[in-house]
């Protein structure tokens, strides 16, 4: 809760919470206040002469004024108590043992304005002086720390729970950071993994076609630059945060990619039978599945069916084999962030990827 910050801190998901010691600590000061009224009483009956009970007067109201400007960023807190610290001693001549009165403003300054772990050992401090009030000098009643230790307790946990508040935050922040990287992750990984593998395919098809169909050949050479500067700019828009999945643009690509790698395409439905609210997601799913499609599943034709309860993938490939892999998992995670389910099925012959959403 002091005003101590981490040299190089960084937030990117939200600002820190302000310390409300920082903007409001002279008012919550300002309140307590009223408790001096003890030692002032003490130093009106006291027996010294009246210039001494002046100068009491004054040393308590300069005390008042340095515990509120201990709680402001214009003043250093370790100024603060030292002043105020000295000022309280300098009463012990009229108000005796009564000057432990003070040390609740000098705990609870020290509890909340002071840098970890220093203000753990002033407030100890602090603590032990009540117990003076044992000895019954001059009258002062027995067990009187009784009534200033809650006071200082109460300090302590304010400080403790502020701690707690910071280090949740700083929590959430952290989650919050490691879950975009995750999501950029993902990102990059279906946009790399869909070009790339269009422009593996682009390639192989040109390799074949160089003898056989060279003006062929040079269309396709000249799609791969197209596809790789598209690629350039995808990865350039999702690290940056900005790309959202098209639907129509990735229904438009599909048949486009499958048929290069030798797939013929079938398409039951339109976009317009989806749900708006989640045709962004559709078209990664979608932009996945070809992906997976074209690499692995050396399948003869594909099926796509669009519908207002989400979208399916059929293929009749080699079907689906072996350990769960990234693009799978992504494509999980977005339709689970949704609330929606996603099922991958072997069918005979081939696999079935659905999506349902709610």
């Amino acid at each position: 809760m002091g005003r101590t910050t981490e040299p190089g801190a960084h937030v990117t998901t939200e600002a820190l919470p302000v310390n409300p010691w920082e903007k409001w600590g002279w008012a919550f000061a300002s309140i307590w206040l009223v408790f001096l009224v003890f030692p002032i009483t003490a130093a009106v009956e006291s027996d010294v002469p009246l210039a001494g009970k002046v100068a009491a007067l004054l040393c308590i109201a300069g005390f008042a004024v340095a515990n509120v400007l201990g709680y402001s960023q214009r003043c250093s807190t370790w100024l603060a108590l030292g002043v105020m610290l000295a000022l309280a001693l300098a009463t012990l001549p009229v108000i005796g043992i009564g000057v432990i009165s003070f040390t609740p403003y000098l705990a609870i300054l020290s509890a909340l304005e002071l840098p970890s772990p220093a203000w753990k050992w002033a407030v100890a401090l602090w603590a032990a002086f009540p117990v003076l009030s044992l000895m019954d000098i001059d009258g002062f009643p027995t067990f009187f720390f009784l009534m200033l230790w809650p006071i200082m307790v109460g300090g302590v946990m304010l400080r403790i729970f502020g701690e707690r508040e910071e280090l949740a935050h700083e929590a959430r922040g952290e989650h919050a950071l490691v879950a975009e990287r995750e999501r950029v992750a993902r990102d990059v990984h279906d946009v790399l993994g869909h070009s790339l593998t269009a422009l593996s395919v682009k390639a192989e098809l040109a390799a074949r076609l160089i003898d056989l169909d060279p003006d062929r050949a040079k269309q396709e050479l000249e799609s791969i630059q197209t596809t790789a500067r598209q690629a350039l700019a995808e990865v350039r828009a999702t690290v940056g945060g900005l790309r959202a999945g098209n639907l129509e643009a990735e229904l438009a690509a599909a048949p486009r990619v499958l048929a290069d790698a030798g797939v013929t395409t079938q398409v039951v439905g339109a976009v317009a039978d989806t749900d708006p609210r989640h045709r962004a997601l559709l078209a990664w799913v979608l932009r996945e599945s070809v992906t997976n499609v074209v690499r692995h599943a050396r399948a003869g034709s594909v099926v796509i069916e669009l519908g207002a309860r989400g979208m399916s993938v059929t293929d009749d490939g080699a079907g689906c084999a072996g350990a769960e892999g990234n693009g799978l998992r992504g494509m999980r995670e977005r339709v689970a962030g949704v609330g929606g389910t996603l099922s991958v099925t072997a069918t005979t012959p081939g696999t079935r990827v659905e999506v349902g959403l709610p």
